[in-house]
């Protein structure tokens, strides 16, 4: 009785073109509740496991399972030919005023470079790059790159194994801040943590062939396209997998999203929203659709002709800095755009920024990791088996309030069907670990106690 007096007031209180707005979305809720019934399939517990072939020329008979050894290297004549780049780049002039509302502000950026050119100390990052094993072994006629970190030997402590993956415009380095906090014990808690690099970034070898997407790419930690790609893992050997945990949320869009958009703004509750998530998705159209058109450029250039773009950013190490630092600046946290500085020194220091950008420039890997959008979003992603198929395994959500795109849990529990923990975190961004790596840890480490728990 409550809740109705709760909806009526709530009816009532509103102006005659909310409540028409109302009535028109409990029509279509009303209209489409049966055809959702009926429509709604059981669908598959898993996707098939894949046995791809991505080396160059024919499938061989057998492959190389070793695990090699590798480290991180330079040379004198690397960054010999990175400051002559440097010196004969030619920078565009600012608009006045124009901060970083039309991209990386050329005023700024020669700030940047000028750090990069005189006091970044490229073969000391390598020694800090060093400082965790890195490993390489082959993968479907790849050689594929990871870190793993072993925690310091202790009685009495539960080791857990856990991967984590990267996205775009990252790396394994993200996660340098990060490993410390995961690798020691916590309540008799503790991981062992595999990182890899995705085929085609940095130190593991790119696809020589068409069609690598996700699919062809424990617990399981991940956000951008590791984001896709762990909780494909989960669906292809889901009895592997102890838990997922997630800072990017894929959801599918559908009914129960068309109607809580409808509805959520005026009765939320009704809709398994709550007040946090219509503060973070409402106005619905310039958080969700006006922002994505002024952020996505990127995207569309890079899932339709990544070579073209490709030929310029990966032959000019400062065309690549702008290219990727704008990224770490507005995924930060949109307000950035409002800043000369685009406000990357706020959450990073320029050594990290620029360790990570020349892992990309050593290794020549721009274009192959931009071609990864291409072969993901060539096609409808609802029509992939991953996207039809829902993920069962225990399911953890770290939700920060400057994500690209907010998803709520009720959104997320249309594909994923066990969510354990769903965290509102506090402050951050898309780059979680490089930005809040205590946050993002003990989000994970709760989420880690819950599954053992049950």
């Amino acid at each position: 009785m409550q809740r109705l007096q709760i909806l009526k007031d709530t009816f009532f209180g509103l102006s005659a073109v909310q409540q028409q707005q109302l009535l028109i979305g409990s029509a279509v809720a009303a209209g489409g509740i049966m055809a959702y019934i009926v429509y709604k399939r059981k669908k598959p517990r898993t996707i098939p496991f894949g046995d791809g072939w991505w080396g160059v020329g024919e499938k061989t008979l057998s492959e190389d399972q070793k695990i090699y050894p590798f480290q991180v290297e330079t040379s004198d004549k690397e960054i010999e030919d990175l400051y002559e780049r440097i010196d004969r780049t030619r920078y565009a002039d600012p608009l006045e005023d124009g901060r970083f509302h039309y991209g990386f502000n050329s005023t700024y950026l020669k700030k940047v470079v000028s750090y990069w050119r005189h006091e970044f100390d490229w073969k000391k990052q390598v020694a800090v790059l060093n400082k965790y094993p890195h490993f390489k072994t082959k993968i479907e006629g790849l050689d594929v790159h990871f870190i793993h970190v072993r925690p310091p030997h202790r009685e009495n402590q539960k080791v857990l194994p856990i991967m984590i993956v990267h996205g775009w415009p990252g790396s394994f380095y993200e996660f340098y801040k990060i490993l410390p906090l995961l690798t020691q014990s916590r309540d008799g808690v503790v991981f062992e943590v595999i990182c890899p690099s995705i085929p085609g970034y940095g130190f593991s070898e790119a696809s020589h062939k068409k069609g690598f997407n996700s699919l062809a790419a424990f617990y399981l930690q991940g956000g951008d396209w590791g984001s896709l790609i762990t909780t494909n893992m989960a669906q292809m050997k889901p009895q592997c997998v102890k838990g997922l945990h997630l800072n990017v949320c894929m959801s599918n869009r559908g009914f129960k999203v068309l109607l809580s958009l409808l509805i959520g703004p005026y009765l939320p509750f009704l809709v398994g929203l709550s007040r946090e998530d219509v503060r973070r998705l409402f106005p619905f159209f310039e958080k969700n659709v006006f922002q994505m058109l002024r952020e996505s450029g990127y995207l569309h250039i890079q899932a339709t002709k990544p070579d073209t773009a490709g030929c310029g950013v990966n032959d000019s190490p400062v065309g690549l800095a702008a290219w990727i630092l704008e990224k770490f600046s507005s995924w930060a946290d949109m307000k950035n755009r409002d800043l000369e500085d685009g406000g990357l020194e706020r959450k990073f220091s320029l050594d990290d920024l620029l360790t990570n950008v020349m892992i990309y420039w050593t290794t020549g890997s721009i274009t192959s990791s931009m071609r990864f959008y291409k072969e993901n979003l060539g096609s409808n992603l609802n029509n992939r088996v991953d996207f039809k198929t829902e993920i069962f395994v225990p399911t953890g959500f770290a939700a920060f309030p400057n994500e690209l795109m907010h998803c709520p849990k009720s959104w997320a529990q249309i594909r994923y069907r066990n969510i354990q923990s769903y965290t509102f975190m506090p402050r951050g961004g898309h780059f979680a670990a490089f930005e809040e790596p205590q946050l993002l840890a003990d989000d994970l480490f709760n989420f880690v106690k819950k599954v053992e728990k049950s």
